[in-house]
């Protein structure tokens, strides 16, 4: 490692590869919440924040894990799921009073049609207005979970129903 009087360690999040401050800089100088979307194997983690100077307040999250309260059964770790988690952080966001956002989606290399745009689709379902190309959403059919059963648009249905009862 590098030492001397010049030598600058980077910030810790940096060093791990967890955090990039040139993008997260360009978000909080929007002055709008952040939709932040995170991504796991199995789960989405949907969160909106608002920056604060003594630190990142948190508006509305959602989980996917959150879905089988909901009578979810299949997989939450699939676009169907990604959708409806974003649209319960959506929900969740406008009871709160959030109007707009804009989408962090981190380190994540975003891709057309991919599950971090499904969860943007579900924000903007719930009625955040957040800035985006049509042409990265999904198409309907993946968003109804055509690709992976026949009776999952059912499901997801009346799971969006239990969402806006609550």
């Amino acid at each position: 490692m590098a030492t001397g009087p010049r030598y600058r360690v980077a910030f810790r999040r940096r060093r791990e590869g967890k955090t990039d401050y040139r993008q997260r800089q360009r978000l909080l100088r929007s002055r709008l919440p952040r939709a932040a979307v995170r991504m796991s194997a199995k789960n989405t983690y949907i969160q909106f924040i608002a920056y604060d100077e003594t630190g990142d307040r948190v508006l509305a999250a959602a989980n996917s894990r959150e879905l089988t309260k909901l009578g979810w059964t299949a997989s939450t770790g699939n676009l169907p799921a990604a959708y409806l988690t974003g649209y319960l952080a959506g929900l969740r966001a406008v009871k709160d009073g959030v109007e707009e956002a804009v989408l962090d989606i981190g380190l994540k290399t975003p891709v057309k049609g991919g599950n971090l745009f499904a969860a943007l689709k579900g924000m903007l379902d719930a009625g955040v207005d957040i800035p985006h190309g049509e042409e990265v959403i999904p198409a309907e059919d993946r968003l109804a979970g055509k690709h992976i059963s026949d009776d999952l648009e059912a499901m997801i249905e009346e799971v969006k129903s239990r969402m806006e009862a609550d």
